[in-house]
């Protein structure tokens, strides 16, 4: 694990963003297990053979998470946003449950290709 990614979770004021964050963290390795992480455009990003697999971040009032090479998935609807090329990005927010058993079957996915 980067010492720079956990010094970003460790930074993040609010907790319920702290915990989602280390959770999901815990998720993409536990999906991808030879995954690298970096910080990148002020970011912890997960990549898998130098491909990026999934990006976290924290807004004012929520999570971001973005799986990248999910344009053949099937997700539910309305759990997921349009993203850009082939990424589907979801918004957590404090208080709604995070279905990670679904965030890590799809990240497995996603990355079975990379």
């Amino acid at each position: 694990m980067n010492p720079e990614v956990t010094d970003y979770i460790a930074q993040i004021k609010l907790p319920w963003q702290s915990e989602i964050c280390s959770k999901l963290r815990e998720i993409i390795h536990g999906a991808i297990p030879e995954v690298a992480e970096r910080i990148q455009y002020g970011k912890p990003h997960f990549l898998k053979n130098g491909k990026y697999a999934a990006v976290l971040s924290t807004a004012k009032g929520w999570v971001s998470f973005s799986i990248f090479n999910a344009a053949a998935l099937e997700v539910p609807e309305g759990q997921f946003e349009a993203g850009s090329g082939d990424r589907l990005t979801t918004k957590l927010t404090e208080g709604k449950a995070v279905d990670y058993e679904l965030l890590s079957s799809l990240l497995k996915q996603a990355s079975a290709a990379l």
